[in-house]
């Protein structure tokens, strides 16, 4: 017979705890947590079977884990829990650790990973578009120049065709290409040796990746798969509209933004696609773009007020989730009163405020593929690789 032997790792349990599950060791393997999940599969359900892992200690195990990126954190575990071992939590913990671990340099993933990190998170950009505000200032002979016709045009300062529009491309094709190689490390974790037996028709990923986008993107229908899990007593306010009308407003300022750089580059050789910018309150894409803008700060409005109501005995929210939250809200916020002061004709304020608005806009880019944001495309990767596998 053959013997295989576990090898814990109980400094991996004490980090798991100070990540966010601390009430890990009060589970008592009762098996709740994977009986209410509405998506744990019969033959392999969670979350049990990662509690057992957490609790001993094998990190090798989680990190190789599909399932741990399956959940929803709707919370049905946690609630239904006899023991208050908050199983949501102790999931989320693990794909924080991992996030840490996932890519390079995992200098930022440390940053990221605490509150102590936030100030180095913030010094970069902070530098980096204050010196850009410095020479432009020193070409310009003002920190806070008008445009010749008295208007406040940011561009004044942040001109887009060599500060900013080269600085965000290469700070999202860099997060890009560092997403893609979190997504080849994750995959490569999840395929155990030898092969896998495929249930029911092969399909290529392509085709799993639109089904997926379709259910976790378009519709959202999972959410309501979730919330709808076994009945815990306990009012809950569905996560389904927030999240949906979050994605989409970011959907709609990328279309926006992909316009605006269509307009701007294009219009150097096709003149009648010229965009000008700052875009009159008429023109169309600018009203989509704050259309945009409204909606985003509806779709947080909703997520945070259910994070706030959620019953702190069954449900935990960490470092990852306030942070993502916050640079969301502050890149709305700045974005909205950055149009605002230079409507008003508020000189200083305006340019000031537009400053940290590319600051925060850039933190959520950059650091996109260590935040909890990155979890939409690692998630997005493991529902993929179950599905080619028989799953749905």
């Amino acid at each position: 017979m053959a013997q295989y032997t576990l090898k814990p790792d109980t400094s991996f349990t004490r980090e798991l705890q100070e990540a966010g599950g601390e009430n890990l060791k009060r589970c008592y393997q009762c098996a709740t947590c994977a009986v209410a999940c509405p998506f744990a599969p019969a033959n392999a359900p969670y979350p049990r079977k990662e509690m057992v892992w957490a609790s001993w200690g094998l990190k090798d195990k989680l990190m190789r884990d599909a399932d741990l990126w399956l959940c929803h954190n709707c919370g049905n575990c946690s609630d239904l829990c006899p023991r208050g071992a908050r199983p949501a939590d102790t999931m989320a913990a693990a794909r924080n650790m991992i996030y840490k671990e996932l890519t390079e340099p995992s200098i930022v993933g440390k940053w990221m990973s605490k509150a102590s990190g936030l100030p180095f998170l913030f010094f970069i950009p902070a530098v980096l578009w204050l010196v850009v505000w410095a020479i432009r200032a020193s070409y310009k002979g003002h920190w806070f120049p008008r445009a010749a016709d008295g208007r406040i045009v940011f561009g004044e300062i942040f001109y887009g065709d060599y500060t900013i529009d080269p600085i965000f491309m290469i700070t999202f094709f860099g997060a890009c290409f560092i997403l893609y190689r979190g997504v080849r490390k994750l995959w490569s974790m999840f395929k155990p040796e030898g092969e896998l037996l495929v249930i029911g028709p092969k399909k290529s990923w392509l085709c799993h990746l639109v089904a997926v986008l379709m259910d976790e993107v378009v519709t959202h229908r999972k959410f309501d798969d979730c919330e709808d899990g076994p009945i815990t007593g306990k009012g809950a306010a569905n996560r389904k509209f927030g999240h949906m009308v979050l994605v989409y407003s970011f959907a709609i300022l990328a279309f926006v933004t992909a316009v605006v750089a269509a307009g701007h580059w294009g219009g150097k050789i096709i003149p009648a696609i010229e965009i000008h910018t700052p875009m009159p309150l008429t023109f169309p894409v600018k009203i989509l773009a704050n259309i945009g803008a409204l909606l985003m700060l509806c779709g947080l409005a909703a997520l945070t007020w259910r994070r706030l109501a959620q019953d702190r005995a069954n449900h935990a929210s960490g470092f990852y989730d306030w942070y993502l939250l916050s640079i969301i809200w502050l890149v709305a916020v700045t974005g909205i009163l950055s149009q605002c002061f230079r409507l008003t004709d508020a000189l200083k304020p305006a340019f000031v405020t537009y400053y940290f608005h590319l600051v925060f806009v850039w933190m959520l880019f950059a650091y996109l593929p260590w935040s909890k944001l990155g979890h939409f495309v690692y998630r997005t990767a493991a529902l993929v690789y179950v599905r080619m596998y028989g799953r749905s």
